[in-house]
């Protein structure tokens, strides 16, 4: 992004990226389109936003009757807590997984490009759920055209490989490579801050602090690139019942360059696979809110969910926009310095706060 923008258009631009409605994406980039300077410099992103603007406007407009060249605009409004795209070679165990996970009954075979396009299923996890997203394989021969906008409202990838596959490698660099291109970063900056050593072996977490892998985004891919997709990615081995020893993981790692947080499973045996929950909800930090009515007991059963670093007002927001516009403050129970303290819209919420809303 340049750095003679506008604060109109950088706001208009942290609130796109926030946005997962497509009507809020629309409007927020129309707002961008708005206030972004019109001179040389800004040429290129002027042309990338007038892109997407068609690009949203041709999806909300809903399908035409002849199929473009290009394929379908694979775009899935999100669900749940969080979406997370499962990306991977073929014969991965990809869909198995989704399938075990959400209960899809994914398609799977035992050749190669099984599933052709994107299947969204839910995992619970306590009293929330986490959308996954099976999307086709990606090889060094073959992505399918419209892979990049599938990916573009997820906040996070499994990226599912199978060690035991000759040229694994060769695929997860591919992977990579293909993404890149179509400014699709895999980054391993998992925010769960799980301790050294957790994602290599099978004990429990031992606590959430930083550990000496953690690697900061703007050191993997360009901040400048407005439009670049950043998803934090955890590396997922499967077929761990055919004997896996976790420096294979290391050994894939320091082969391809970027040393992702790790976690070995078998989809056939169910070993591990209790943990990827956990992890995509402390990786993510999701964060879970409880709202009351004021002289009422607090609504425990369905939280609404944000991310760490949210605020009051974003928790209003996610209830009504009226809410969120007519705000004064909140009182808050759980992370406040005493129960029921009054605080204002900036307040950062916390995992199992109770808000009562002041308007």
């Amino acid at each position: 992004m340049p750095t003679n923008v506008s604060p109109e258009f950088k706001k208009a631009e942290a609130a796109y990226r926030k946005a997962r409605d497509p009507s809020e994406r629309l409007s927020f980039l129309k707002e961008m389109l708005r206030t972004v300077p019109k001179h040389k410099g800004t040429e290129h992103l002027q042309a990338d936003i007038k892109t997407r603007i068609k690009e949203l406007t041709a999806e909300l407009a809903g399908p035409k009757r002849k199929a473009s060249r290009t394929g379908p605009v694979y775009t899935v409004r999100p669900e749940g807590a969080a979406q997370v795209a499962l990306v991977g070679p073929p014969n991965s165990g990809k869909s198995s997984l989704h399938s075990v996970l959400t209960g899809s009954q994914a398609e799977v075979g035992v050749y190669p490009h099984t599933t052709h396009t994107v299947l969204p299923g839910m995992l619970p996890y306590e009293d929330i759920h986490l959308q996954l997203l099976d999307l086709p394989p990606i090889s060094t021969e073959f992505m399918e055209s419209w892979m990049p906008n599938a990916l573009q409202l997820a906040q996070a990838a499994l990226l599912v490989v199978d060690l035991t596959v000759p040229g694994c490698v060769e695929n997860v660099v591919a992977i990579m490579e293909r993404l890149n291109e179509k400014r699709i970063t895999l980054v391993p900056d998992w925010h769960g801050r799980l301790g050294p050593g957790f994602l290599r072996s099978n004990d429990d977490v031992a606590d959430n602090s930083l550990s000496d892998e953690d690697v900061e985004i703007d050191e993997i891919g360009d901040l400048e690139d407005t439009f670049r997709v950043f998803l934090r990615t955890l590396l997922v081995a499967n077929k761990n019942d055919l004997g896996l020893e976790p420096e294979e993981i290391d050994v894939l790692e320091d082969l391809v360059g970027v040393r992702f947080p790790a976690i070995t499973i078998s989809v056939k045996t169910g070993q591990g696979l209790n943990r990827i929950g956990p992890l995509l909800f402390r990786g993510l930090g999701i964060v879970r809110i409880y709202t009351k009515i004021p002289g009422r007991p607090a609504d425990t059963n369905r939280p609404f969910t944000v991310f760490r670093g949210d605020t009051v007002l974003d928790v209003a927001q996610l209830i009504h926009k009226d809410v969120a516009r007519s705000l004064k403050f909140a009182r808050v129970w759980g992370s406040a310095k005493f129960d029921g303290q009054q605080v204002g819209k900036d307040y950062q919420v916390r995992d199992g706060d109770i808000l009562e809303l002041h308007s």
